[in-house]
């Protein structure tokens, strides 16, 4: 096996990327990426799987590939948070997202009522089954406490508001990954939990001072080095407290090297967010900044589309060696960790991924288990619950891609049809988010035939349409109950309704458990992750009473 020393520059360069590709076999693009160019892996998305015999065969004709060409084995990599963010959904015990977990398993108080063994259970299942199928690196767990309502892209991917928790259960699914021998990936440095922008749209800022974020948005990442994370991904976030210029952390020496590597004494990967993302693109360019990347300090530069900008930035990185930008030491370095890495986790002698150990039914009863038990009830002020066996309108705003983390909603799975399943009468309807408004009158006219409505919405903080939909719904007089099936901040939006749920996703498995708590098959004990206003602090979960 080719060390460190025996690399041409060229080689070295192409282990430090990692990158996307279209279709569901290897293409001539892909193989010759893999082949000439020396890439190191391959990251997959949706767009590349159709089902786990598929994923299986897929990894195993790319590292016979790397084989047969003479380069490395590869990393093969994938977003598999559980939850809302999954790439592959059917054939695999698809886990609750981190929130929804965390619901699970806390007690009043936000305290640890059963640990974080969850956030293990969860993470261990999930990396053997990623392994099974070939696939070595997995971009999770989420380590960005999320304690501002408005962050349009984290939500409900966080365990929640409270630093200490997000740390406990944050390093417990390190553990259940590494020890299923796939790379964990704590993401994303120093923490994108309290903006309100999007980096897959543009460039947030995180304005306090070193003071907070030390106390904060960086105790989980301390906690995971000090459990031996195997990489850290930089967020395309730009830090005034740590950078005088205005850079996001991906491309700040001072975040890195100065904070990430000297002051918290990081030796492992650090590999970069998507440098196609619009906070990178638009701002600085892909290729250029993959070159400011790998000064600010990366090891692993993620390009996850375009073939042209994935051989520019290589291209750009060999060049700024040549011309003294970048020291070839400097290249080394981060090679080394790379290489060493991949032996750690037992790529250099690659194993054949098989799917029989994938979706089993032991490992789907686990996944139904922490669903079942992440349920919140919030409220239920009029004693709705559980729903009586009469004519119900059942409404599912139907999720859709909003910036590139979310998979489109996967239907027909919908609330009508899990309450359908235990015997209800039910009307059932989907609204496609961006259709809300325009279908309000025809939701009225067959809530006319209903005795009671139920209403799932989907961020409806970002989507108003949601909550004048469910005041028209309310105003006719009825009973109502409205389930949270994203984030619970909805409840901020309609503080007036009397009955309401957080479910935390919309995945068919959320929707089976919601429905099993609406009809009383089981009590609903979440608790909330994160505080709904004055009235439901972080802890809460519904006790009865007014």
């Amino acid at each position: 096996m080719k060390k460190v020393q025996d690399m041409t520059l060229r080689e070295k360069i192409g282990q430090m990327l990692l990158c996307g590709f279209e279709g569901t076999v290897a293409t001539d693009q892909l193989k010759a990426l893999i082949a000439e160019h020396h890439i190191g892996g391959v990251i997959y998305f949706a767009r590349n799987v159709e089902q786990t015999g598929q994923v299986a065969q897929l990894s195993e004709q790319l590292q016979q590939i790397a084989q047969q060409s003479g380069t490395l084995p590869l990393w093969v990599s994938i977003d598999q948070e559980g939850g809302m963010v999954a790439r592959i959904t059917e054939g695999v015990a698809l886990m609750p997202g981190q929130m929804a977990l965390a619901a699970g398993a806390i007690g009043p108080g936000v305290g640890l009522r059963d640990g974080s063994d969850a956030a293990y259970e969860a993470a261990l299942i999930s990396g053997k089954e990623l392994r099974a199928l070939g696939i070595n690196l997995n971009f999770a767990p989420v380590l960005d406490v999320n304690n501002n309502p408005d962050n349009p892209v984290i939500g409900v991917r966080s365990f929640g508001e409270s630093a200490e928790l997000v740390a406990a259960f944050g390093q417990r699914s390190v553990q259940g990954f590494q020890d299923a021998n796939v790379v964990a990936t704590a993401k994303h440095f120093p923490g994108h939990g309290d903006t309100s922008v999007d980096s897959h749209l543009d460039l947030p800022t995180i304005k306090h001072d070193q003071e907070r974020i030390r106390s904060l948005e960086l105790v989980p990442f301390i906690r995971a080095i000090e459990g031996g994370v195997d990489a850290i991904m930089s967020s395309h976030i730009y830090f005034p407290a740590f950078e005088s210029e205005k850079l996001p952390a991906t491309l700040s020496k001072s975040v890195l090297s100065g904070l990430l590597r000297e002051e918290l004494g990081y030796d492992g990967v650090i590999m970069t967010d998507c440098m196609e993302m619009n906070a990178i693109a638009e701002h600085y360019g892909t290729v250029a900044a993959s070159v400011m990347a790998i000064e600010a300090g990366a090891d692993l530069v993620l390009i996850s589309h375009r073939l042209d900008r994935q051989i520019g930035a290589i291209d750009a990185i060999e060049q700024a060696v040549k011309e003294g930008r970048l020291s070839e030491s400097r290249i080394d370095a981060s090679v080394e960790r790379l290489l060493a890495l991949k032996e750690r986790r037992g790529l250099l002698v690659p194993q054949p991924g098989t799917a029989a150990e994938v979706g089993t039914a032991e490992h789907c009863a686990v996944a139904e288990r922490l669903s079942e038990a992440s349920i919140t009830l919030v409220k239920d002020e009029q004693g709705m619950l559980p729903l009586k066996r009469v004519r119900t309108l059942a409404v599912t705003v139907a999720a859709a891609v909003s910036s590139g983390v979310d998979e489109a909603y996967a239907g027909p799975a919908s609330l009508g049809a899990a309450l359908a399943e235990r015997g209800f009468d039910v009307i059932d309807r989907v609204l496609p988010l961006a259709e809300v408004g325009g279908l309000t009158g025809s939701v009225l006219a067959a809530a006319e035939e209903a005795e009671q409505i139920v209403i799932g919405t989907y961020n409806a903080r970002f989507h108003p349409a949601q909550v004048e939909l469910v005041r028209a719904l309310q105003a006719l007089g009825k009973p109502l109950v409205v389930v949270a099936l994203r984030v619970p901040y909805d409840l901020l939006e309609l503080p007036e309704v009397s009955t309401f749920i957080a479910a935390y996703e919309s995945r068919p498995l959320a929707l089976q458990s919601t429905a099993k708590g609406l009809v009383g098959e089981l009590e609903m004990k979440g608790r909330l992750p994160v505080t709904l206003g004055s009235g439901y602090p972080a802890g809460w979960k519904w006790e009865g009473g007014l």
